[in-house]
């Protein structure tokens, strides 16, 4: 099998109060497996997409995915990569804010923390459906994105309709927060901050720059 579900860096319950376990068990467990299994069987026997890594995979869906496997590769390793990136930004005992140079960064591009904060939460709040919503780097500079399904900015401007290298990624399929927060996806989104692992946020930053 060209990809495998990478464990959870931390224990279901780790991000109690703001994710409850069994939102966290039904998401990693069941659906981003889904994503790995349904990637694996959409590129059997193609060696050439079986041996990239998802990054390039992903980088890959416009140029060198057949047209017959294009969707399910499309949804599937954009399903396998956002949620590998997520469960890494995210982590217990975070929140706060971010320092630094990406603290200084976003408060040049945005304002000030709490308007970039603002923005990000609608650029959520703003996706129709299902989709997430991204910090990326673009050109160098810092930038509120989002997509739908699970289309993610490193598959380009042709295919996701944006472009950057993600910094943070937030999830806003109903399965992220529904059991908790219902159809209230603000308050998933403001309780979202409580678990941003800004350390590894920074180190993404540092990464895209």
């Amino acid at each position: 099998m060209a990809y495998e579900l990478p464990p959870l860096p931390y224990p279901n319950n780790a991000l109690e109060p703001h994710i409850d376990a069994t939102t966290m068990e039904i998401h990693h467990d069941r659906h981003h497996k889904a994503y790995v299994d349904n990637l694996n069987k959409a590129i059997a026997g193609n060696t050439a997409l079986e041996s990239k890594s998802i990054d390039d995979l992903v980088k890959a869906i416009s140029s060198s995915v057949p047209d017959a496997i294009k969707g399910p590769v499309r949804n599937n390793g954009g399903g396998h990569w956002n949620h590998s990136f997520f469960w890494r930004t995210i982590g217990p005992k975070a929140g706060g804010a971010p320092t630094g140079k990406l603290a200084d960064d976003i408060k040049a591009a945005f304002g000030s923390f709490d308007d970039f904060k603002a923005k990000f939460e609608a650029a959520g709040i703003g996706r129709f459906g299902s989709g997430w919503a991204w910090l990326v780097v673009n050109g160098g500079k810092l930038e509120i994105v989002s997509t739908g399904n699970q289309d993610n900015p490193l598959m380009g401007k042709s295919v996701a309709g944006v472009e950057g290298t993600p910094v943070l990624g937030v999830d806003v399929w109903e399965h992220a927060y529904y059991l908790k927060y219902q159809n209230k996806r603000a308050d998933y989104l403001k309780a979202f901050w409580n678990v941003v692992n800004w350390n590894e946020v920074a180190k993404n930053y540092d990464a895209a720059k």
